[in-house]
């Protein structure tokens, strides 16, 4: 199967049938338009720039609800897919929900791979540390303890927990925070093989899918807001004319 669906990735899993799924990688919105002022949570103002990079939905759902969506969203992964690889960074919007979430799910957790940018852009207010890195959570719904991933492909001593790679040259023109192929692709060989099924619930630009299509896996991706869906199925269609008749 090779598609991608314009609607809520929770629309898409909840057709799909348990364990028919070998790996889920992706990178879901960071909720940047989240702040804290006189110590509550409040939105961030819409300033030209923002308006720009975030032109089609608001990124700024209440802390509480960001929590009970990738909850349920994590949940109902680990129904589907043998094992989950769900990317987050840390900021003001969804800190305190990931880390509700990490305990959440620490059975289910077997490790944490940092993803080291190399760099961060200078933070915007003092006190706080330049982010350089993103958390990788790979979870598996095996009930077994320890840190052994049942699910895993790579050799012994193959694979860190730390991945150093820079962002990809960002030639996306609705979405800012393009996923690095090259990281995509370590996940996809370390965690499936060729011909197993890759799935993205919040496939952005399309980048899961074209760098399964190199690799010879299956891929579905779920997006819900139709200009990155067209841009995604664009991306694909340029690997391969074929896919989408």
């Amino acid at each position: 199967m090779k598609i991608i669906y314009n609607e809520s990735c929770i629309k898409t899993i909840s057709r799909m049938e348990d364990g028919s799924i070998n790996l889920v990688i992706t990178s879901p919105p960071y909720n940047m338009r989240l702040r804290i002022r006189n110590d509550k949570y409040t939105l961030r103002e819409k300033s030209e720039h923002f308006s720009k990079k975030y032109s089609f939905f608001d990124d700024a759902l209440p802390i509480n609800d960001f929590y009970e969506f990738h909850k349920g969203v994590i949940k109902e992964l680990l129904r589907v897919s043998s094992i989950v690889c769900y990317n987050f960074q840390i900021v003001t919007g969804s800190k305190e929900a990931f880390f509700k979430i990490i305990g959440d799910f620490s059975g289910n957790i077997k490790d944490i791979i940092i993803w080291d940018k190399g760099h961060g852009q200078p933070s915007m207010h003092k006190g706080v540390l330049n982010s350089t890195y993103e958390m990788i959570l790979v979870l598996e719904s095996d009930n077994k303890k320890g840190r052994q991933i049942q699910n895993a492909k790579f050799e012994r001593g193959k694979m860190d927990n730390i991945i150093r790679i820079g962002r990809d040259r960002n030639e996306s023109k609705i979405n800012s925070a393009v996923f690095p192929e090259k990281l995509v692709g370590k996940l996809v060989e370390s965690f499936s093989l060729k011909g197993d099924l890759v799935y993205d619930p919040f496939c952005g630009s399309g980048t899961v899918p074209v760098v399964c299509e190199k690799l010879g896996r299956n891929w579905i991706g779920s997006e819900i807001i139709t200009e990155q869906y067209k841009e995604s199925l664009l991306r694909v269609q340029h690997i391969t004319n074929n896919l989408f008749k």
